[in-house]
């Protein structure tokens, strides 16, 4: 009885293997789950009231008109984080394929500068179409920005630095509907980034976005905006 018991248990042994392979194949046939991109923004605004420069204006300026940040065709609704790598192809734009922006940068960068340029001055949208004040001779100040550059670019391996050029446009609004523009300029920031990759381009691209603010405010005020 002894023998025909222990056949039994090897035959069920035996049959048990081929189910046991099935199981395992069908758990490495699942799908993987997809990664989660990591998603960055510029981190939280300092809303702390910039020192006076000697650019400032003795009165308190008109309000000022911040149009919808432009980008170049095609990348109006991207997310991407992009890079170039100088010490390769510095014309070719390459993007994280685990990291994004939280927001297209046209949108992230008229937050942030919609909120720093309000510490010295009122800011309006286009979306509120008010009408100068008849007691301020002053004319309103309409601001439009154009992205050139938002990129984190590489000089070596190990080394980067966040690049943001914005083309910024001072147009003045008269009182009979015409528009005079009062001044254009080039602006550029640039910051190193602490680490080779993106975590560290978005810390870096958050101080470039910040240097490029008070650039343009000290700009805007030399214009009396």
């Amino acid at each position: 009885m002894a023998l025909s018991f222990h056949f039994s248990t090897g035959l069920l042994r035996a049959a048990a293997l081929p189910v046991v392979a099935l199981a395992l194949a069908a758990c490495s046939a699942l799908p993987t789950p997809p990664v989660q991109s990591a998603r960055y923004d510029l981190g939280l605004t300092d809303t702390s009231v910039p020192m006076a420069t000697a650019a400032a204006p003795s009165v308190a300026p008109p309000p000022l008109v911040l149009a919808e940040v432009q980008t170049p065709a095609g990348a109006d609704n991207s997310t991407a984080m992009l890079y170039r790598l100088n010490y390769a192809d510095n014309q070719e734009l390459r993007s994280y394929q685990s990291a994004r922006w939280s927001l297209p940068p046209a949108q992230m960068l008229e937050q942030r500068l919609r909120t720093r340029l309000a510490l010295e001055r009122p800011v309006l949208s286009e979306k509120d179409n008010l009408s100068a004040n008849p007691n301020d001779s002053r004319s309103l100040g309409l601001l439009r920005l154009e992205i050139v550059e938002f990129s984190q670019v590489f000089d070596s391996a190990s080394s980067s630095q966040a690049v943001v050029r914005l083309r910024a446009s001072l147009i003045a609004q008269d009182r009979r509907g015409g528009n005079v523009l009062l001044g254009q300029q080039l602006f550029s920031a640039q910051a190193p980034a602490a680490t080779a990759d993106a975590a560290g381009g978005a810390r870096a691209m958050a101080a470039s976005v910040n240097d490029l603010t008070v650039q343009l405010s000290n700009w805007l005020q030399r214009y009396g905006r």
